[in-house]
């Protein structure tokens, strides 16, 4: 019987409790042998096989294969790179870094010392989602001529959190926006040319972006918009439109739907998929490659691309 692949969390915050965290523990391939964060009492709570007082300490962990990192996002190149020097592959939390020469740095070092890293975009994982991009891909959908998106919420307890702080990657481009450009890459493919035609973005007290809105211009026919903020009513969409047929997320968050019913239009037909957790898939996928397996995860050159779009928004003037 194969061993299962092992894991070791930098981080024990929201995503890591409720989603990474039942996710390893569901997984057939994985388990959750270390977790380290500023709170021991926090750790626990995600029952570890062992809980580590320091990152460090769970770095020099010789049992642990994949280390997966939600930290703040001003802190993921520091400890991808430690990570990865200490001989694990990594997966890291969207956005993977803060700019596009640190996202090329980081890969470097995953190729340096001969191992994965992996962006966790996990919605990418999601079935809905891959089937969008067969559409595509198939050329169900014609040519593709517009991608459309959009992913807003408002929430009570962003005072004093990180997104708010731009020395941490505070922003709605960086939080929600991320999710957006990645499905143009995946839509368009990493080495198609994009022309920003049009920025927008309020900027709050703290001097990160509240919401920001983005128009493009992909390759020769596709003009993409995406729109994401931090202080509008909640709504997620994605919509692809071709020449042949459009299709558009239905029910379920477009981004972060999660353990429930979602379903996708297919021109006037609606495709049904039932309740999915994203995170599992994820997981699974990441270990069957740690153990030398075929599994898709999201590409060095796709995490690349997306840092770079992300970089070219934010340095638009509007």
């Amino acid at each position: 019987m194969t061993p299962p692949v092992r894991w070791g969390f930098l981080g024990a915050g929201y995503v890591a409790s409720r989603g990474m965290g039942p996710a390893v523990h569901a997984s057939s391939g994985a388990v959750l042998h270390a977790v380290a964060s500023r709170d021991v009492d926090r750790s626990r709570t995600l029952e570890p096989t062992k809980v580590h007082a320091s990152y460090e300490l769970l770095l020099d962990d010789p049992e642990i294969d994949v280390v997966y990192i939600s930290l703040r996002n001003g802190q993921h190149r520091e400890w991808v790179e430690r990570s990865l020097d200490a001989g694990k592959h990594v997966v890291c939390e969207k956005p993977l870094s803060l700019t596009a020469p640190d996202a090329r740095a980081m890969f470097a070092a995953a190729q340096r010392n001969e191992r994965l890293l992996v962006e966790a975009v996990w919605a990418q994982w999601h079935p809905r989602f891959a089937r969008m991009i067969e559409l595509v891909r198939s050329g169900a959908l014609g040519e593709v001529h517009g991608i459309e998106s959009r992913f807003t919420f408002t929430s009570d307890d962003l005072d004093g959190n990180y997104r708010l702080d731009p020395t941490m990657g505070g922003g709605a481009l960086l939080d929600v926006g991320c999710y957006q450009a990645h499905a143009w890459v995946a839509i368009a493919g990493h080495a198609t040319a994009v022309t920003l035609t049009g920025v927008q973005r309020v900027v709050g007290p703290t001097a990160v972006d509240l919401t920001t809105g983005a128009t493009a211009q992909i390759g020769s026919h596709i003009t993409a918009a995406l729109h994401c903020s931090f202080v509008e009513e909640a709504a997620q969409s994605l919509m692809i439109r071709g020449s042949v047929a459009t299709v558009r997320t239905g029910r379920g968050e477009a981004f972060t739907t999660w353990r429930e019913p979602s379903s996708l239009w297919v021109g006037d037909t609606e495709e049904h998929f039932g309740p999915v957790d994203a995170f599992v898939t994820m997981t699974d996928a990441v270990s069957s490659r740690v153990r030398g397996e075929d599994a898709w995860v999201v590409p060095p050159a796709q995490s690349i691309r997306v840092s770079e779009l992300l970089d070219a928004i934010r340095e638009t003037d509007t």
